[in-house]
């Protein structure tokens, strides 16, 4: 039967193994990373904009406008570093959630004036 002795920690929930964490993200190519947070915030945006299959139970237009907001960003300034391979079907999604952002507002930003569109101009239907 092995123990883990007083003084070495095992890896749990409450002591990650940061070393292991470290070395398998420096392992994750800089564009594998920027499209994973960018499909984060459009699936987190997704569900606050009460587009998934639980619906209006979890919608916040408010968060919804940040997380929107926040990929028009991620998206504006590493276009370039992801090629339009990889970010051309990441802008469609994002103006996808800016037109359902748009439709579920009850009062409608002005042209320019909606989530993102800082970034990417303004956003018709």
């Amino acid at each position: 039967m092995s123990e883990t002795p007083q003084n070495e920690s095992a890896d749990s929930p409450e002591n990650p193994d940061f070393d292991a964490m470290t070395r398998d993200i420096a392992e994750v190519p800089a564009v594998e990373v920027i499209v994973t947070v960018a499909v984060n915030l459009m699936s987190a945006a997704a569900v606050k904009l009460g587009l998934t299959e639980e619906g209006d139970k979890y919608k916040d237009l408010d968060e919804a406008r940040k997380l929107v907001h926040a990929l028009a960003g991620l998206l504006d300034a590493g276009a370039t570093e992801i090629s339009s391979f990889h970010a051309a079907p990441l802008r469609d999604g994002l103006k996808s959630l800016q037109l359902a952002f748009r439709e579920a507002s009850l009062i409608p930003d002005e042209p320019g004036q909606g989530p993102g569109e800082k970034y990417t101009g303004p956003v018709y239907g």
